[in-house]
């Protein structure tokens, strides 16, 4: 289903009680920078510091398919992907119609905000040290969820594993999928990295 976005993503003026980003160096990227970089060099052979994979962006999306019947929904989605971002998420609409999902071209069916810089390194360290350990009989993520050009996909079933959400003023579960681009030009250096900054891969 293809989609095209409303309203440019801005940061967010410090959500109340929710995550902001700091401006002092995150913690995973100077560890990136100090030791995890310097280690896929030598491990990989890499000739140049600029061929080390690293990060480019994470993108984080909501797709609302209960949107169709429930257009407020997509207030509550917004606000909980804010939260859990620290950023202004932008609103997702359909490009076309489709009957048999009572899609109409320009109905709002999700939300969707991309991370870069401090933001998505602090996000990164949070989603690895306290959102999946969080998930109910965890048992790693699945390490062959990339693209072929080492950028990673995974989905979330329950928004609640991030601490920013308060369970008891949510409306109702939802998932989410989180993308994370880098410059890895394959998938053995995409896992390398990710695994070097902590992601939690099954053996």
């Amino acid at each position: 289903m293809k989609e095209v976005v409303e309203n440019p993503g801005k940061q967010a003026e410090e959500p109340r009680g929710r995550f902001v980003s700091s401006q002092k160096k995150p913690r995973l990227k100077s560890r990136y920078e100090e030791t995890i970089a310097k280690g896929l060099m030598k491990d990989f052979g890499f000739g140049n510091y600029f061929e080390v994979p690293r990060l480019v962006k994470i993108v984080l999306n909501m797709g609302l398919g209960e949107a169709t019947s429930n257009p407020k929904c997509i207030d509550h989605a917004v606000e909980e992907l804010r939260s859990i971002s620290g950023q202004q998420p932008v609103v997702t609409k359909a490009r076309q119609s489709i009957a048999v999902f009572k899609l109409r071209e320009g109905q709002k069916i999700g939300c969707m905000v991309t991370l870069r810089g401090n933001t998505m390194w602090e996000f990164l360290d949070r989603l690895i040290g306290i959102a999946l350990p969080r998930i109910r009989d965890f048992k790693g993520i699945s390490p062959r969820a990339f693209d072929g050009r080492g950028n990673f996909s995974m989905g979330v079933t329950e928004q609640i594993i991030f601490p920013e959400i308060n369970y008891d003023k949510i409306d109702r579960i939802r998932g989410l999928n989180i993308s994370i681009i880098t410059t890895a030009n394959s998938d053995e250096h995409g896992r390398a990295l990710l695994k070097s900054l902590g992601m939690p891969f099954r053996s």
